[in-house]
């Protein structure tokens, strides 16, 4: 495992898409100290105070999986950030849909991946990742934000932090290739709202439903209150 500091990035994973694949060691990881244009889901910012988080990207290669089953890597590295926050902060820690990290109603990190398809392999993926440690003060427009000091009242060491993340995203990344049934059932019992009943906009409209499943391919599964199941893609639908 190599890893890269940087004082200041534009963006974590931009920089990685700069690289030549064949020519980086699997598990690189690129850190920024700063990130200035952090990209989160959907194409909204990701919000970073300098020096008091972590914003990071990491090089994968996971050749053993297929095209069809991507959704698989992003389901190892969400549980992989939720376990090791949770170690460290001994709460309980889960998984939004697709691949956020909430502790008690609040966003304490956001993932970010995308792959390269070569022939139905994974040819390679980059992971970046954004999880808020020290910072204690946020900009109005973030949505329900925390951090690991907001929710333990103590400061922590980034380079601990992260070298817990790395361990953790490591060890379920080994198990995904040994066993991907097993990643599946860590991530549906860290799932965020899985069969409670919720309000959520559905194309446009306003829905009651409950989380039911994710299907093979990463989309969301819901029961409808009148008894309809539907399934839904990350453009189809957002949390109420």
């Amino acid at each position: 495992m190599t890893i890269r500091f940087f004082d200041t990035l534009e963006s974590t994973n931009n920089y990685c898409k700069l690289l030549d694949p064949d020519n980086v060691e699997e598990f690189t990881v690129i850190c920024a100290r700063r990130q200035t244009a952090g990209i989160g889901q959907r194409g909204n910012t990701w919000a970073s105070e300098p020096y008091k988080n972590l914003t990071f990207s990491l090089i994968l290669k996971p050749t053993f999986l297929r095209a069809s089953e991507q959704y698989g890597l992003t389901m190892a590295v969400a549980v992989a950030v939720a376990t090791s926050v949770e170690r460290q902060l001994s709460r309980t820690v889960l998984v939004k849909w697709p691949n956020d990290i909430y502790v008690d109603d609040k966003k304490i990190c956001g993932i970010l991946s995308s792959s390269q398809i070569h022939a139905d392999r994974i040819a390679h993926s980059i992971c970046g990742i954004g999880l808020n440690v020290n910072q204690t003060i946020f900009p109005e427009w973030v949505p329900n934000p925390t951090s690991m000091k907001l929710l333990s009242g103590k400061e922590f060491v980034l380079e601990e932090v992260l070298a817990s993340l790395l361990k953790d995203i490591q060890s379920e990344y080994n198990l995904l290739q040994k066993d991907p049934s097993a990643i599946k059932r860590q991530y549906m019992e860290r799932l965020y709202r899985l069969g409670s009943q919720a309000s959520y906009i559905y194309q446009g409209e306003h829905i009651q439903a409950t989380i039911i499943d994710v299907d093979h391919f990463g989309n969301l599964v819901l029961k409808l209150v009148t008894g309809r199941d539907i399934t839904c893609s990350l453009k189809e639908i957002r949390f109420v």
